[in-house]
């Protein structure tokens, strides 16, 4: 089984930049995408043999999450309870687990929603802890945090601006060490490797980057894991492309 999650900065104008030629090489069973920033009756997207969950925002053109997935869901949900109206988190309930696909709210400059933040680990915390209890989970998404210094390439500069602060890094930690497992760095301890780029002063050329977008899953997965690919060389967003290949056939 493969899954693909992608931050797609807007699936309107990421469709105009090669991304159903991307999927359909790619062939995913699931399909998770963030900061869709539209409805579905806005987008003409035609994914054949695709069930479709859409988790759009109150405000237009903001934030947004879906999940495009061959085999349809035993439930789908939207939200986790708190922050909603933002369209951050679906939830897709399948016979032997649970995927989530999450965007989570950035810290923003200055620091401005930092305590939103924080409430936000908290809570995303205890929803897949208390899912986990019932199935195990893999979440995936933008979770607007590099963990170690290994996750971007300017450590020392970034210390406490957003996505690098002590308390996101410390909300992904709480994650880690509540079982869940990343995916990636099950596999590589390299560094270099990338999701998110900024536009300027030609960054992604340069490979100036962070390593934001993640896959984790529980510790019943982690045997099923048989790769998990950065794909750095796909554009059309400011994020590249992740997923992950597992065996869930004996979960």
């Amino acid at each position: 089984m493969k899954l693909i999650s992608w931050n797609v900065n807007g699936i309107r104008a990421v469709l105009k930049k090669g991304f159903l030629d991307f999927i359909k090489e790619e062939a995913p069973d699931i399909l998770c995408i963030q900061e869709t920033k539209a409805r579905p009756e806005q987008v003409t997207l035609e994914l054949p043999g695709y069930h479709q969950f859409w988790h759009w925002a109150d405000k237009k053109g903001y934030s947004g999450t879906a999940i495009f997935t061959t085999q349809k869901p035993l439930t789908v949900k939207k939200g986790i309870g708190i922050h909603e109206g933002e369209g951050r988190v679906l939830t897709a309930e399948f016979e032997h687990h649970y995927l989530v696909n999450v965007y989570t709210p950035n810290a923003q400059h200055g620091l401005t929603r930092l305590d939103l933040r924080q409430s936000w680990d908290v809570a995303f915390l205890h929803y897949i802890t208390q899912l986990e209890k019932k199935k195990p989970v893999i979440f995936c998404g933008d979770l607007n945090v590099a963990h170690q210094e290994i996750d971007l390439a300017r450590p020392k500069d970034n210390r406490g601006n957003p996505g690098f602060t002590d308390e996101e890094r410390n909300g992904f930690s709480n994650i880690i060490n509540a079982g869940f497992i990343d995916t990636f760095r099950h596999f590589t301890k390299e560094p270099g490797q990338y999701t998110w780029w900024s536009f300027r002063s030609n960054a992604r050329a340069r490979n100036i980057g962070w390593r934001i977008d993640y896959f984790c899953v529980s510790p019943q997965v982690k045997n099923k894991l048989q790769r998990a690919t950065i794909h750095s060389d796909v554009h059309g967003s400011d994020h590249c492309p992740i997923s992950i290949e597992l065996d869930l056939t004996r979960l």
